[in-house]
């Protein structure tokens, strides 16, 4: 699982294209087509990253990509097995 590491202002999730959707809840939506193909999201309750694969396209390249940055910008954490 991947979650938000502590300390971190989720503010920062804008600069990768994440919109402020409530107060602690952030979305981003890959589009292809003029379809939503995936959402990566987080919720108010906890700090773990959610991904909801609308369209089983080929998305596994933009996916990793952006999930390659998080980690990379120290946004985000591997926890658990």
């Amino acid at each position: 699982m991947l979650r938000i590491k502590d300390g971190v202002d989720l503010e920062e999730l804008e600069k990768f294209g994440f919109k402020r959707r409530c107060r602690n809840c952030y979305e981003y939506l890959r589009e292809m087509r003029g379809r939503t193909v995936y959402r990566v999201y987080t919720t108010p309750n906890h700090s773990y990253i959610q991904v909801e694969v609308l369209e089983p396209m080929k998305i596994a390249g933009t996916l990793q990509t952006l999930i390659y940055d998080l980690i990379e910008a120290g946004i985000v954490e591997k926890v658990g097995g």
